[in-house]
Formats: C-alpha cells, structure tokens, sequence
C-alpha cells in the first residue's frame, strides 16, 4: 500500500501575543489558591493589586480580613452583599464598612444556648483594628423548649413573667467590645425586628442581667465616645445602674437614653453623671420624668462645664422642673442647645427664660415647641430677647404665642443668626473646629 504523509500549514491567527506571560500564570496560580497560600504582601505592588482584584468575594475573613488591604477587594465585597453601601458612613474606608456590618449581623442573629459564641469572639482579631462604632438594633432571646407547647394556656402570673425573664437575656457584650480596641460608638435596641406574627412584647424585654452585663462592659470601654440604648424599655434601675458604671468615664461624650421609661430616680443618677462627667450631650427624649428628674438635671446642669446639648423633649417636667433648668442656665457658661418641647410647660417658665435670655451669652437654640406659654410667656421671652446677641434658634410652633411676637421674635433670631453668618465669613480662622 501507498503510504501518503499528510503536512498541515503553519496557522496564520497564531501570535506569540497570546501566550500568557510567566508572571501571569504564576498570578493566576496565586488566585487560585489563595486560600491554601495567601502569599500576597511577598509580591511586587502592581501584581498585589491584580491579585487583590481577582479574588474571589468569598473567601473566608480568617484568610483576607488581616492580609487584603485593598479597598477595591471590600468595595466589591460590600457592593455583592448590601444594597445601600455609603461609604461615608466608615470614615470612607470599604474595608471598615464590611467589618463593622458583619460583625454587626453575626450579633443580630445571635441566639442564646444555640449559637456557639465563639462565632463571635473569632472574629475579633479580625475585625479589632477597623471597627469604630456598632450599631445593633436587634437581640434575639433564647429559643424556649416549650415555646410550642402549653400554647392554650395564656395565663399572665407572675411566676411566668419569672419564668419567662429566665429565657430572656440576650447575647452578652462583655468579651465583644472589650475587646474591640478602637470601639468609639455604640448604639443599641434590646428588640426584635420583622418579628410578624409571633409578635410578644417579651420579645423587647432588656433584663436586669443584660443590663449587668452592659454596665460593666461600658466601664472597662475606655475609648467610648458615643453610647446610644434606645426603645429599650429602660427604667430607672437599669439607668442608675449604667450611670454608676459610667462616672467618671474617661472619654464619654455623648449619651442617648430616648424612647425608654425612665423616672425620676434615673434622672437623679444622670444628674449626678453630668457633674461627674466629660458628656457632652445627653438626649432623654421621650421618658417619664417629672419636676423632680428635672431639679436633679439641673442641679448637674450648674455645675457642668461640659455638656453642650440637652434633650428633654416630649416629658413632664412642667413648670416646676422648667424654672429649675432655667436658673441653672444664669449660671451655666457651657450649655448650647436646650430642647423642652412637649413638656407642659408655661408662662412661669417662660418669665425664668427671659432672664435667661437677658444674661446667658452661651445658648445658641431653645425649642419651647408644644407647650402653653400663652400670649404673656410669649412677650416675657421678646422682652429677654431685646439685648441678646447669641441665641440663633428659638422653635416657639404651637406653644400659643401671638402672631405678633412670633414674629418680632423671628426677626431678633434671624438677625444673630445672619450676624453670625457673617462673622464666620470674615472670620473663618477663629471658628471653633
């Protein structure tokens, strides 16, 4: 037989251009097995960057969160798994973003007795030299064993309120942010979200052990700036017991206790936290406090050289506990802004404001909205207004001041506020930062 040797032609698409360079299949490799060799701070700071672009999203924290610096790498992370990403929100740093947010969701779905804590506590090192502040607006409670069982019995005694406290603390903070270095803002609500149709008001309940927990986790916080617990069913117990822990706080300059049940007897113990102290704002909006909370508020407030901004907003502190703040105000030199809007208050408060208003050279804003001042309380506060030069905000809406000096107000108001403005103009070296 004939044997014919076939030859085929050189193909002409064929170019050196598409054989990959050395360097890049060793890149590729690297990508490939990042997980088993994270080599990356051992390359060249272009190949880092091509490397940090390829990886995948899913790569465990335990393997990126302390060797990938990139932010183009988080950014992706955060645009995969959040919708709303605003970075400036995290001090622009993607990084931090993704850390602070998953940390945050591991807390928020953290279940008592069934989730293994350590879960938690791994991700410190991680996670310890980004987060800044947290925000948890939900702890889940324990699962009950007979949660399903006894569902016909709905009896409201005592011994199962006992009971059922036993199943309701929630994840303790202690070891968490102890542990977090850099903690400067925490912000918290003992509740469950999209709880639906297994709605039970056990479910917003912040025990007297959780409580525990958190007030000595805030004492050994040394760096905290910023506290927030709000809708929290917070009483006066539960505030005497946080304020005790936070005295003499070293860095403590913001405190938010809105939307709780304190009392009196809670705002005595934030009375006493004010002079002992470096807060700087407080916000007790929507509480119970009456004339007594107030007088102890204000008693803090004179000797205070520090707190700027006071929230009382929708309380019952009347009259009584208004003339109490408003004397300590002709004494006062740090406080800035005042809220007492919703409080019941009327002309005999309004009549202390007016000296206030002659003397204090500090308050910028007063909010009197909501109250009962009348026609005579409205002309007590123009009178006080007539020579003051620094108060650039005064909210008097439905407080029952004529039209008339509504308006002679909002005139005085609005021209320290321009008079301010334009100083500021001139003078933009000596605002204060």
């Amino acid at each position: 037989s004939f044997y014919t040797r076939r030859c085929n032609t050189e193909d002409p698409s064929w170019s050196l251009i598409t054989v990959p360079h050395l360097t890049e299949l060793c890149l590729q490799h690297i990508v490939r097995n990042f997980e088993k060799n994270p080599i990356l701070n051992y390359l060249l700071p272009e190949h880092q960057r091509k490397v940090a672009n390829r990886l995948s999203t899913s790569l465990p924290l335990t393997v990126t969160a302390n060797i990938v610096s990139h932010e183009a790498y988080w950014k992706r992370r955060c645009m995969e798994r959040w919708q709303v990403c605003d970075v400036s929100n995290y001090g622009g740093s993607w990084k931090r973003m993704f850390l602070e947010r998953h940390l945050e969701n591991v807390v928020k779905f953290f279940i008592p007795n069934t989730t293994d804590p350590q879960e938690v506590l791994e991700l410190i090192p991680l996670c310890k030299g980004y987060v800044r502040k947290l925000e948890i607006d939900q702890f889940l409670p324990p699962l009950r064993e007979d949660q399903k069982e006894e569902s016909n019995d709905l009896s409201d005694t005592e011994d199962d309120a006992e009971l059922s406290e036993a199943y309701m603390h929630h994840y303790d903070l202690k070891h968490l942010i102890t542990g977090l270095t850099y903690l400067e803002e925490l912000h918290l609500t003992y509740g469950v979200k999209n709880c639906g149709m297994n709605f039970e008001w056990s479910l917003f309940n912040f025990t007297e052990q959780d409580c525990s927990n958190l007030a000595a986790a805030l004492k050994m916080c040394h760096n905290l700036k910023v506290f927030k617990l709000t809708r929290s069913t917070v009483d006066d117990d539960k505030t005497k017991l946080l304020a005790r822990n936070l005295l003499d706080h070293p860095c403590l300059l913001e405190l938010d206790l809105s939307h709780n049940l304190i009392r009196d007897h809670g705002a005595q113990a934030l009375g006493k936290l004010i002079s002992r102290s470096r807060l700087e704002t407080l916000d007790l909006c929507n509480n119970q406090i009456r004339h007594l909370g107030a007088q102890a508020l204000a008693h803090g407030l004179a000797e205070s050289s520090t707190l700027t901004s006071l929230n009382l907003r929708l309380n019952f502190i009347k009259d009584k506990g208004g003339e109490a703040i408003g004397h300590a105000l002709l004494t006062n030199t740090s406080l800035k802004s005042l809220h007492l809007g919703s409080n019941n208050l009327s002309e005999p408060t309004a009549a202390v404001f007016s000296q206030v208003l002659a003397q204090n050279t500090t308050l910028t804003s007063i909010n009197f909205s909501c109250n009962h001042l009348g026609l005579d309380g409205g002309k007590q506060l123009l009178e006080g207004l007539a020579n003051n030069r620094t108060l650039t905000e005064l909210d008097l809406r439905h407080a029952e001041v004529e039209q008339e000096t509504d308006f002679l107000i909002h005139e005085i108001v609005w021209a320290n506020r321009e008079a301010v403005r334009l100083g500021s103009l001139q003078h933009p070296t000596t605002e204060p930062s």
